[in-house]
């Protein structure tokens, strides 16, 4: 098993910088890959990251260029946004699992980002 908890959201203006970071524990060297996800209000939750254990990264198309996924360490992820639109509003999870983007076995509880005009 592995838990996986995110931190770091919070309310921030359009065009401001926030890094979010998740903390994985528990059977963390079974990770093949990790992502972030995100669920703005009234919609389905959408992919926005992944990384490999070897650091292959893919970001979503209305994110690239502006975030960027890291994992500097086995247990600990993050997910550094700049430029931040108000589009860009959502709870934020973070969850690991295969190589494959989507196949994630585990998730986070989801961290709110708020970005205002």
């Amino acid at each position: 098993q592995v838990q996986l908890v995110e931190s770091g959201g919070g309310p921030v203006q359009a065009g401001g910088p926030l890094r979010l970071s998740c903390a994985a524990s528990g059977s963390i060297f079974s990770i093949d890959a990790m992502g972030w996800y995100r669920q703005a209000p009234g919609k389905q939750r959408e992919w926005v990251a992944h990384i490999t254990i070897s650091g292959r990264t893919n970001y979503t198309d209305s994110v690239k260029g502006r975030f960027t996924i890291s994992r500097p360490y086995v247990q600990r992820m993050y997910l550094q946004m700049n430029s931040l639109k108000p589009e860009d509003t959502a709870v934020y999870y973070c969850a690991a699992g295969g190589v494959v983007i989507g196949e994630y076995d585990y998730w986070g509880q989801g961290t709110q980002v708020t970005v205002s005009t």
